[in-house]
């Protein structure tokens, strides 16, 4: 018995020891994309507070006054929701915290009384929202963990079109922002109509001086605003994909770093488990050895007369 049960400790402990090596793995793996994602998070900066700061200026010469992307409707009636997540698993909480402020988000436009239409970007999150009959408008899957920025102009495009032709009234996107290796965050942000971010401030402008810059604009400004915000949504959305991706890479860091500690202490409890039902068969064994000798001192057996030796009168005899 004791013998059966350290071979099968033996068995989980073996493979314990063969999964670690496998989470160890994808911890360093994770580890090592981290980087480059935030180096692509770093990259694209420049562009979007460039773009940022276009938009500002033309919105200061007084374009975009009636363009679409930039009125709110006065009636909302539905809402597009662009939902950010992972193609695959393994990374703790990430997913599901998405899912779950995507959810939230529908239940209360819901509540407000507003229709609603999900663009899922991510296999995890398509197969969620779908198993649980949320109305999903359309679903990207395939580049969570590195997107281009042709996936960002073809997730902008599928809500772009269908909000200038009023099947969309606002669209908000869903996703995780990545502070650090250790923080980030699901945030829930407005993407149409576009609310620029202010830009940031130049190294003029932390002196003291607010004096903005007088342009000339060929063509007008209008027509270059037509032209610059889908290009300024597309950048929106492509900083959401970067985010996720580099949040992604460092929740499944963390994820399979904790899988290694756990299968390190699973080791441990394994073999000093299999050690005590090794001991307790070792001082099985000897206590059965000491029970036989010691019945064989108290009660010893009696020798029994050879039954093939010759006796002495038939050696005569012959």
């Amino acid at each position: 018995m004791a013998g059966g049960q350290e071979r099968i400790l033996r068995r989980r402990i073996s493979s314990v020891q063969s999964t670690k090596k496998i989470t160890r793995a994808m911890e360093l793996i994770a580890a090592s994309r981290i980087v480059r994602a935030q180096a692509r998070v770093r990259a694209a900066m420049p562009y979007a507070e460039t773009i940022t700061e276009v938009v500002h200026d033309l919105s200061d010469a007084g374009a975009g006054a009636n363009n679409p992307l930039l009125n709110p409707r006065p009636e909302i009636r539905k809402v597009a929701l662009v939902v950010i997540a992972a193609d695959r698993g393994l990374c703790g909480g990430y997913n599901a915290f998405v899912q779950r402020a995507a959810e939230a988000s529908v239940r209360e436009h819901t509540r407000l009384g507003r229709q609603y239409g999900i663009v899922a970007v991510g296999r995890k999150v398509e197969s969620y929202l779908r198993f649980r009959d949320y109305t999903i408008d359309a679903a990207f899957t395939g580049f969570s963990e590195q997107p281009s920025y042709e996936d960002a102009r073809a997730v902008a495009g599928r809500v772009l079109g269908p909000f200038l032709a009023e099947q969309y009234d606002l669209v908000e996107v869903i996703y995780t922002r990545f502070v650090s290796a250790g923080t980030q965050e699901v945030v829930v942000r407005p993407l149409i109509p576009i609310e620029p971010d202010p830009p940031a401030p130049s190294a003029e402008g932390s002196h003291g001086d607010d004096v903005s810059p007088a342009y000339d604009f060929e063509p007008s400004p209008d027509a270059i605003l037509e032209r610059l915000l889908p290009r300024y949504v597309e950048a929106r959305v492509f900083a959401g994909l970067l985010n996720a991706a580099a949040s992604e890479h460092a929740a499944r860091q963390r994820a399979m770093k904790a899988a290694t500690d756990n299968a390190d202490d699973l080791i441990v409890s394994l073999t000093r488990v299999m050690n005590r039902a090794r001991q307790d068969s070792i001082t099985t064994e000897i206590m059965e050895i000491v029970s036989g000798a010691e019945a064989l001192r108290q009660n010893p057996v009696e020798q029994e007369p050879d039954r093939f030796l010759v006796p002495a009168d038939s050696q005569e005899l012959a």
